[in-house]
């Protein structure tokens, strides 16, 4: 991240505000939801929230203590897939106020 906008010279307060809201926006993590489906279609719930990273993802459970760090977002798929209860990665969204 660079700092200053003219060599030799700091940002002003403002400057300096827009350029880290910049980077943080630029490297935020993807947020996603792991959903058990429960039948074909009878009842759903989010399991896990995870944020996957250039390199990794981070998941942690909603329901039961689990937090783990995983290769990819759809790798935390086959620890939710069970007999009659299938999982779904769902990309998190931002809801426009």
């Amino acid at each position: 991240m660079t700092t200053s906008t003219t060599v030799g010279n700091r940002p002003d307060e403002a400057e300096f505000a827009a350029l880290l809201t910049g980077t943080v926006a630029a490297e935020a993590p993807r947020v996603f939801a792991v959903v058990e489906e429960f039948g074909e279609r009878s009842d759903a719930r989010i399991a896990a929230w995870g944020m996957a990273f250039p390199d990794h993802t981070e998941l942690v459970g909603v329901h039961r203590p689990l937090r783990m760090s995983l290769s990819a977002p759809e790798s935390a798929l086959p620890l939710f897939t069970r007999d009659h209860t299938r999982a779904h990665l769902i990309w998190a969204e931002p809801i426009d106020n």
